[in-house]
């Protein structure tokens, strides 16, 4: 075995255990109506013709059925994914609630959504709160911020859309958090975007989450944070939350940071220890390791051949896995911050093996550590 499949006694103990993971299934593909500039995944359209047709009936009763069975411990999570979900339509849905209570077999099951918000309607609203379902809404902070890179396909903006939509799942008294990608244009803004989310949008359950990308080319592309940006806009959004609204606002970077200190397992696949834990299922059934890594190279196999979960339990899945935490450069192992950060997404890695936004997330780490000490303290 070499460096990068290491085996430890924690994974061993996680693999005779019994089985958990999550999914992000998108039964559209990529199919979105918007065209967002920073988008990692409308391109992922090439990998099938150029096109997306819908998960066939036949297929997402597959799907549900396997992921049911696979799941051995707590509740299952159905996490909905795109692209855009709702251009499938309420009938979609409805079968697949159908298709879950049929396979449920007592276990309890969750259903959350990721949506754009702006084909969002009165009637989606009631279905998700009769449902139960939680919604994530992608929206990236006030107008100048969000308009620059979240447009539909003719170039127009979103964000009134996206206004109108969480109003609509205020009155109808849907679960949801904002979902929102840092740009360029969000450095130096951190409270003001805090303050906007809380104040006008009324959310009360927030991640944010950095552009880090890379062009075809290998530069870095020109929406990205800066690390210190980016480490800066944490600690004001930090500053901003701390006055006042700790148990009353939930921030998922806050919360991460919290576990990690204390040794605990994090809500945010970017700070476990490793990855692989949440399976992206594409419309056909093709399964990859994580959405990120949507590639010919990385799949793992299709669920009309393989079950999900043999899928999981694979050589290939936990190589991938392990591959995160075996390949972490010296400075990141001796690094104070390490049980915090893990080094961070793989997908935002530097050619040295280092996070790209490392020095952001020192700052940050630094400027919160003594809040987590206290925090661990009363905690443990």
């Amino acid at each position: 075995m070499n460096k990068t499949e290491t085996f430890s006694l924690q994974d061993a103990a996680r693999r005779l255990g019994p089985r958990a993971f999550s999914t992000l299934v998108k039964p559209g593909g990529s199919a979105c109506n918007l065209a967002c500039g920073y988008c990692y995944y409308l391109e992922k359209a090439g990998l099938y013709g150029g096109r997306e047709p819908v998960m066939s009936e036949e297929l997402l009763e597959t799907y549900i059925r396997q992921f049911i069975d696979a799941v051995q411990t707590g509740p299952v999570d159905f996490c909905w994914h795109g692209g855009e979900p709702l251009l499938l339509g309420t009938g979609f849905f409805k079968k697949a609630l159908e298709l879950q209570r049929k396979y449920a077999g007592g276990r309890e099951i969750r259903n959350s959504l990721e949506t754009n918000g702006t084909l969002l309607t009165d009637e989606w609203c009631r279905f998700f709160a009769r449902n139960h379902f939680l919604v994530g809404l992608s929206f990236d902070g006030p107008e100048d911020i969000h308009d620059a890179y979240r447009v539909n396909k003719g170039g127009r903006a979103s964000f009134g859309r996206v206004m109108e939509a969480a109003a609509m799942l205020r009155r109808h008294g849907v679960e949801f958090n904002t979902l929102s990608v840092l740009t360029t244009r969000s450095e130096g803004r951190g409270a003001e975007i805090y303050r906007f989310f809380r104040d006008n949008v009324g959310s009360r359950y927030m991640q944010f989450l950095p552009a880090s990308d890379t062009l075809p080319d290998g530069s870095p592309a020109p929406w990205n944070i800066s690390p210190e940006g980016y480490g800066q806009l944490l600690c004001d959004v930090f500053d901003e939350w701390s006055k006042g609204d700790i148990g009353r606002c939930f921030v998922l970077s806050f919360d991460a940071a919290v576990a990690g200190w204390c040794g605990l397992k994090p809500g945010i696949c970017t700070f476990n220890e490793t990855c692989g834990d949440s399976l992206a299922v594409e419309h056909n059934g093709d399964v990859y390791p994580c959405d990120h890594f949507v590639a010919p190279e990385n799949l793992l196999g299709n669920i009309t051949r393989t079950p999900l979960g043999e899928i999981y339990d694979s050589p290939e899945r936990l190589r991938f896995a392990l591959v995160k935490r075996n390949t972490l450069p010296g400075e990141c192992l001796r690094c104070q911050y390490l049980r915090a950060c893990r080094g961070g997404c793989p997908a935002q890695r530097g050619p040295d093996g280092r996070n790209r936004l490392c020095d952001g997330l020192r700052a940050f780490f630094r400027h919160i550590e003594p809040f987590m000490d206290e925090m661990r303290a009363s905690i443990l």
